[in-house]
C-alpha cells in the first residue's frame, strides 16, 4: 500500500508539472484534434484501431476530465468538460463508431462512453448533448455482426447503473415518444452557449403521458441476456440481466408507471417465459420435474460441477425457464407495484391463459401429467404477491358463494378449477397423484382466498351440523354427543364396535392433571378423548406400527407441532375468527364441495389404491386439518360432532372404512403377520417378495399412520385454541 502511495503521488506530480490546470484544457483540444487528424491524414482504411493512438488519446482526455473533476469544487464545471458538451464530441464518438473505421472503433466507443458515465461523478444523463448521442449509442447495440457484445453489455450496464442512480433520468433514455412544444423545440435545437455547465444544460423532458416507446433499451438488454457466447457462465447475458433489474428497482411509482406503459419491458419479459417454457420436451419425465430443486437465476452463470448440476434428459431446458421464472420473480417483488401488477398481469395472459391452460385442458394423458408437474413446480417456486394474485384466480375462478354440485357447468370462469379437481380423481393414478401435488404447493401459498374458494365457503353456515350442535358451545356439544354415542343402538349392533373391539383398546393418550384445578377442565378431558378417538379408530387386529422401531405416534407429535407453527404463521394475516359462529344452518342440503368431495371419495377407498397415491391424499387432509380456522378444525377433526342427513366429515368417513376393513379382514388368512411382513418391506427392512392382498395391506398402513397423525394435530391444536 505504501508503495501504491508513493507511485500514486508521484504521478500526480508529475501531471501537474507537465499540465498545470491552466493548460488542461489545451491539452484535452490537443488530444481530440489528433483523432480527428487521423480521419484526415490515415490511407490505410483497414487499419484496426487497435494499432493507432486512437485508444491512447480517449484515455488521455479521459483522465483529463477526471482531474480536472476532482480539482473543481462540486457545484461548478471544468472548462474540459464544457468543451466536450459543446461542441458535441460524444455525438462525433457516436459516428465514428457507428461507421466501424478505423475497424474496432465500435468497442473503443462504447469503453469510452462507459468509462466516462462511471468516472464522471457530476449528474450527466439530464444534458442534451450527453442522453442524445447516448441514446444513439444504444440503438447501434445488439446489431448483427457488431461482435462487441461484452463492450455493449457493459456499457448498458453503466447506462442503467446511472439511472439507479439519479432515477429522474429514466425519462431521457427511454426516449419516449413525444410532442414537444415549440420552447422546448427551439431550445434543444441550438447548441449550448458557452460556459453552460452539467446542472444548467439544455434539455428535453418527454410526456410521460405519451405514447409507447421506441426506444431499443429494452430490446437490446433482453436480446443481450440471450447471447449465445460459448460459455454458458456468460458475462454478457449476466450483464444484461442485472442492467433491467436495475432499471425495474427504481424507487418510486413514476419510474414503474413509466416502464410499465412507456416501455415493452413486461411484454418482453413474458414473452421469452412462454419462449422457454415452449422449449421444454414432451418427452420429459414429469418425476425429474417434481424432483427439480428451487433455482435461483444467478446459479446459471456460477461455476458448477457435473455432479451438482442436474442432469437428465431435457434438464436444460427445464433450468432455462425454472432460472427465467425465478428472474421475473425477483424483478416482481423489488419493483413498484405498477410495474409488478402489469408484469403479473402480462405473464397471465401470454403464459397461463395463452399457453399453459390449453396444455391442462387436452386430452392426452401424457400431456396433462407432464403440464401439470411443470405447473406445480412453478407454484412452488412463485413467491410474488402479484404473480400469486393472478395465478390463483387462474386456476380456481373467484367465486364466494357456496358451491353446488351442478356448479361444473354453470361457471364458465371456473372450468379449469373443476378440470383440475376432477384430475386428483383421474382414471390415471399418475394424474391423480400430480394434480393433488398441485393443491397441496397451492395450500401453501400466503394467499386466504385459496382455502376460501377451495373449501370455508362451503362451511361457512356450518350446513354439517345439526341445529342442536350448532347452538351449543363447544364442550356442551362434546358432552351432549358422547352421551349419544353410548346410546346409539345402531352402533352397538354393528360388531366393529362392540365391546370387544374398543374395550380392547386402551387410552393410548393420558393428559397430565394441572396443579391448579383439583380436576382435569372439561376441554382437557375433550383433547385426551378426541385424540383417542383417533388412534383407536383402527382396531388392534389392524395395526402394526407397534410391532417395530420408529413407528410410534410420538413422531408425529413433534412433526405436528412444526406444521402447526408453520401454517400458523402463513394464515397470520388472513385475519380468521377464532372460534366457529352459531348460525343456524341453511334450509337446503349441505353440499361439502367438489374438492373435499374429492378427497373424502378417495378416503373412502384407501384399501383399493396404490400406496403412493393414498400417501398424497392423506397429506393433502392433513395440511388443510392442521390450518389454524375453526371451521376446518370442527369439520375434520371433531369426531363427535353431530351430522346433518346426508352430510359427512372426515371422521364418518374413516369410520365407513373402517367398517369396511374389519369385513375383509375375516377372508384373509394370517392377516396380521401379512400386514407386519408389508410394514416392513415399505421401510427397507426385507426384501419384496410376492404377495396377495398388497394393495390392501399398504392401505391398511397408511389408514393407520393416517390416524396417528390426524391425533398429533388435533393434539397440538386443541390446547392451544382452548385453554
Amino acid at each position: 500500500m505504501d508503495m501504491l502511495s508513493k507511485l500514486t503521488n508521484l504521478f500526480q506530480q508529475a501531471l501537474e508539472t507537465r499540465e498545470p490546470l491552466v493548460n488542461l484544457l489545451d491539452s484535452f483540444v490537443d488530444h481530440w484534434k489528433g483523432i480527428t487528424n487521423y480521419y484526415i491524414e490515415t490511407t490505410d482504411e483497414y487499419r484496426p484501431v487497435k494499432q493507432t493512438d486512437i485508444p491512447w488519446r480517449l484515455k488521455q482526455m479521459l483522465d483529463i476530465l477526471v482531474y480536472e473533476e476532482q480539482q473543481q469544487p462540486v457545484e461548478e464545471t471544468g472548462p474540459c468538460l464544457e468543451y466536450l458538451l459543446q461542441h458535441k464530441l460524444l455525438e462525433t464518438l457516436c459516428t465514428l463508431g457507428k461507421a466501424q473505421y478505423p475497424p474496432g472503433m465500435s468497442r473503443q466507443v462504447l469503453l469510452f462512453f462507459s468509462k466516462f458515465l462511471t468516472l464522471i461523478q457530476k449528474p450527466l444523463l439530464h444534458i442534451i448533448h450527453v442522453y442524445r448521442p447516448v441514446q444513439k449509442l444504444i440503438r447501434l447495440c445488439g446489431l448483427p455482426d457488431q461482435k462487441a457484445e461484452k463492450e455493449e453489455a457493459l456499457f448498458l450496464f453503466t447506462v442503467c447503473s446511472r439511472v439507479n442512480k439519479d432515477p429522474y433520468v429514466l425519462n431521457y433514455i427511454l426516449e419516449v415518444n413525444t410532442a414537444p412544444t415549440s420552447k422546448s423545440s427551439s431550445t434543444s435545437d441550438q447548441p449550448a452557449a458557452a460556459g453552460v455547465g452539467v446542472n444548467e444544460g439544455s434539455s428535453m423532458t418527454p410526456d410521460l403521458s405519451g405514447p409507447q416507446a421506441t426506444s431499443g433499451l429494452i430490446q437490446v438488454l433482453l436480446h443481450l441476456s440471450q447471447s449465445q457466447s460459448p460459455s454458458p457462465q456468460s458475462r454478457v447475458r449476466q450483464r444484461a440481466l442485472e442492467s433491467v433489474r436495475l432499471l425495474a428497482a427504481l424507487p418510486g411509482e413514476d419510474s414503474g408507471a413509466l416502464l410499465a406503459s412507456g416501455s415493452p419491458l413486461c411484454e418482453l419479459l413474458a414473452q421469452r417465459l412462454c419462449e422457454l417454457y415452449s422449449l421444454i420436451p414432451s418427452t420429459l419425465d414429469p418425476a425429474d420435474v417434481q424432483g427439480s430443486p428451487i433455482t435461483q437465476w444467478r446459479e446459471q452463470f456460477t461455476q458448477t460441477s457435473e455432479e451438482e448440476r442436474p442432469s437428465f434428459p431435457g434438464s436444460d431446458h427445464l433450468t432455462g425457464f425454472l432460472c427465467w421464472f425465478d428472474y421475473c420473480q425477483e424483478l416482481l417483488t423489488h419493483a413498484p407495484k405498477t410495474l409488478s401488477v402489469k408484469l403479473a398481469k402480462e405473464i397471465h395472459r401470454q403464459w397461463l391463459t395463452g399457453l399453459l391452460q390449453p396444455q391442462l385442458l387436452q386430452m392426452s394423458e401424457a400431456g396433462i401429467l407432464l403440464h401439470t408437474a411443470l405447473l406445480s413446480c412453478s407454484v412452488r417456486h412463485t413467491q410474488s404477491s402479484a404473480l400469486l394474485a393472478e395465478m390463483v384466480p387462474f386456476l380456481l375462478g373467484s367465486a364466494i358463494h357456496p358451491e353446488q354440485p351442478a356448479d361444473t357447468h354453470r361457471d364458465a370462469h371456473a372450468t379449469l378449477r373443476y378440470k383440475l379437481i376432477q384430475h386428483c380423481d383421474h382414471i390415471s393414478d399418475e394424474i391423480s397423484i400430480a394434480t393433488l401435488r398441485l393443491f397441496e404447493e397451492l395450500l401453501q401459498k400466503p394467499d386466504r382466498s385459496i382455502l376460501g374458494n377451495l373449501i370455508l365457503r362451503n362451511l361457512a353456515q356450518r350446513g354439517y351440523a345439526t341445529p342442536t350442535a350448532a347452538g351449543c358451545t363447544g364442550d356442551e356439544r362434546h358432552l351432549a354427543d358422547v352421551d349419544a354415542l353410548d346410546e346409539s343402538e345402531e352402533l352397538e349392533e354393528d360388531p366393529f364396535f362392540s365391546d370387544s373391539e374398543f374395550g380392547a383398546c386402551e387410552p393410548l393418550l393420558s393428559l397430565p392433571k394441572r396443579q391448579e384445578e383439583p380436576h382435569p377442565s372439561t376441554h382437557h378431558t375433550q383433547v385426551s378423548e378426541t385424540v383417542n378417538s383417533f388412534l383407536c379408530l383402527v382396531p388392534q387386529e389392524a395395526k402394526s406400527s407397534h410391532q417395530v422401531q420408529g413407528a410410534g405416534y410420538d413422531t408425529y407429535v413433534h412433526d405436528a407441532h412444526k406444521m402447526f407453527k408453520d401454517y400458523t404463521a402463513l394464515s397470520l394475516d388472513f385475519a380468521w375468527p377464532d372460534t366457529a359462529t352459531d348460525n343456524p344452518s341453511p334450509s337446503s342440503e349441505f353440499y361439502e364441495g367438489h374438492f373435499l368431495q374429492v378427497l373424502f371419495d378417495r378416503i373412502a377407498r384407501i384399501l383399493e389404491q396404490p400406496y403412493e397415491l393414498n400417501l398424497q391424499v392423506t397429506s393433502v387432509l392433513s395440511k388443510l386439518a392442521v390450518f389454524p380456522h375453526p371451521l376446518l378444525h370442527e369439520y375434520l377433526l371433531d369426531p363427535y360432532i353431530s351430522l346433518t342427513p346426508g352430510a359427512r366429515s372426515l371422521f364418518s368417513t374413516l369410520v365407513r372404512v373402517i367398517g369396511e376393513l374389519m369385513q375383509r379382514i375375516q377372508h384373509i388368512p394370517e392377516f396380521t403377520e401379512k400386514l407386519v411382513h408389508v410394514r416392513r418391506q415399505l421401510m427397507g427392512l426385507e426384501d419384496e417378495s410376492m404377495m396377495d392382498h398388497v394393495v390392501l395391506l399398504r392401505g391398511v398402513i397408511v389408514l393407520e399412520e393416517f390416524c396417528k397423525e390426524l391425533a398429533a394435530i388435533a393434539f397440538v391444536k386443541l390446547p392451544m385454541e382452548e385453554q
